[in-house]
C-alpha cells in the first residue's frame, strides 16, 4: 500500500483561494484570518463613495497612509501590479506621483 501524503492545509487567507484578484482578501480569506486570530477585527475594505470626515473616510485615509508608506514595488518583474498596488487601487487611494 502506498502511503498517503497528508499535509495540513494552510489557512485560506495565505493561499490564492482566500485572496481577491482585484486586491485584498475575499470573504473566505477574512473568515479564515478571524478563525486563526481570535479577537481580530478584520473588516472588508472601504471601496464605495464616502462622506468627508465619516468613520469610513477616516478608515480609508488611515489605511492609505499606512499602506502607501510600505516598502516594495508597485509592479513585479513582468510589469504586473503587485498585491500592494492592487490593495491601494481597491481602497481608492490616490497615488501622488512626483514629477521631476
Amino acid at each position: 500500500m502506498a502511503k498517503l501524503n497528508k499535509r495540513k492545509k494552510t489557512a485560506a487567507w495565505t493561499r490564492k483561494e482566500g485572496k481577491n484578484p482585484s486586491g485584498g482578501l475575499n470573504k473566505k480569506g477574512r473568515d479564515s484570518y478571524k478563525r486563526e486570530n481570535p479577537g481580530s477585527k478584520l473588516k472588508a475594505p472601504v471601496t464605495g463613495k464616502v462622506k468627508k470626515g465619516s468613520k469610513a473616510a477616516k478608515r480609508r485615509k488611515s489605511f492609505c497612509a499606512r499602506m502607501s508608506g510600505m516598502k516594495g514595488p508597485m509592479k513585479d518583474s513582468k510589469g504586473r501590479p503587485t498585491r500592494k498596488a492592487l490593495a491601494l487601487r481597491k481602497w481608492k487611494c490616490r497615488l501622488n506621483k512626483k514629477k521631476k
